[in-house]
C-alpha cells in the first residue's frame, strides 16, 4: 500500500513547488500571456504567466489528491489577545476544505465568535467594503446579521504598543477561494475590523 501524505507534508510539498516555480525551475510552456488586446499583450511577460500557471496546475493536482485520499486541509492556529488565548482550526490558504473540514469549521465558529466578543468589547467596528479598499462603520447588530448568513469564521490581530486591530473573517464555501472574487458566489467572505475607539483600520 502506498503512503498517504499528511496535511503538513502537502503544505511542505506545495511550498517547495512554489519556490521552484518562482525561480523558473517549473514552467507551463503551453501558457501564453495573450489576452487578445495588443496594447495589453505587449506588457505581459511569457515567463511570469508560465511560472504562475505551472504552480496553479500543481496546486490543482494536490487538491485532487486531497479529495481522493481524504487528506484534510485544516491546520490549527493560536491567538492571544489581552491575556486570553484561543486555538482554532482554519484551512491552509494553499489547500481545500473537505466535507469533514467544514464540520470542524462550523463547530469552531461559536467558540471563535465568543472570543471575538470578549476581546473587542468597546472597540469600534468597521466592515471592509470596495474589495478591502475602504471601510464603513457598523454596529454589533449588523455583525450579528452577517454571522447568521455565514458558515465559518477566522480571526487575526495586528498589535503594537498603542494600537490593536482585530480582523474577523466571516465566510462561506471554500476558504481558499473566499478572500477574493475567484469563487464568487459559491465562496466568499465579509471582513469585520475592530479597532480602539477613535482609530481607523490599517490592515
Amino acid at each position: 500500500m502506498s503512503k498517504i501524505y499528511s496535511t503538513e507534508e502537502l503544505i511542505h510539498i506545495l511550498n517547495e513547488e512554489r519556490e521552484a516555480c518562482l525561480n523558473g525551475k517549473r514552467l507551463n510552456l503551453k501558457a501564453t500571456p495573450a489576452v487578445g488586446n495588443p496594447v495589453i499583450d505587449c506588457f505581459l511577460k511569457p515567463e511570469g504567466i508560465q511560472k504562475f500557471t505551472a504552480y496553479q496546475n500543481f496546486k490543482a493536482t494536490i487538491h485532487d489528491y486531497q479529495r481522493e485520499n481524504l487528506v484534510s486541509g485544516i491546520v490549527w492556529r493560536e491567538i492571544t489577545v489581552q491575556g486570553k488565548t484561543l486555538q482554532f482550526p482554519f484551512v491552509h490558504e494553499q489547500l481545500i476544505a473537505l466535507p469533514y473540514d467544514f464540520e470542524q469549521l462550523k463547530a469552531a465558529k461559536i467558540k471563535l465568535l465568543e472570543f471575538w466578543d470578549n476581546v473587542t468589547t468597546g472597540m469600534d467596528l468597521y466592515l471592509s467594503i470596495n474589495s478591502g479598499k475602504d471601510y464603513r462603520r457598523i454596529c454589533v447588530a449588523e455583525v450579528d446579521a452577517i454571522v447568521q448568513r455565514t458558515e465559518w469564521a477566522c480571526i487575526w490581530k495586528w498589535e503594537k504598543s498603542s494600537f490593536l486591530e482585530m480582523l474577523l473573517q466571516l465566510g462561506w464555501g471554500q476558504p481558499s477561494e473566499a478572500g477574493d472574487r475567484r469563487g464568487w458566489p459559491q465562496s466568499g467572505s465579509e471582513n469585520i475590523h475592530a479597532v480602539k475607539p477613535g482609530q481607523r483600520p490599517i490592515c
